[in-house]
């Protein structure tokens, strides 16, 4: 690959982080837990038919960590998991 396209792609996994990070800021934030658990779950099932055109796999991953917002141990991870993609991608 080239210089330009190894930048590309980093910004946009750093774009993706944020935009993630973000989301599951606000869903934290404005949706109570049942809701959220709702929409987790239709996420990943959604996820699953993710063959179809408008549906993708990338509800999958979305929906889980939308449920982790509200189980703690999972919470502790994910975020430290969003908190090292950050570090590494504004390296």
């Amino acid at each position: 690959m080239t210089k330009q396209s190894n930048r590309q792609n980093s910004q946009n996994k750093r774009r993706l982080v944020v935009m993630s990070y973000r989301f599951l800021r606000k869903g934290e934030r404005f949706l109570p837990p049942l809701i959220r658990g709702l929409m987790g779950v239709l996420l990943i099932l959604g996820g699953i038919l993710g063959f179809l055109p408008v549906l993708g796999f990338w509800m999958i991953p979305l929906g889980l960590a939308l449920l982790a917002t509200d189980i703690p141990p999972l919470r502790h991870w994910l975020i430290k998991r969003l908190n090292a993609s950050r570090r590494n991608n504004s390296q």
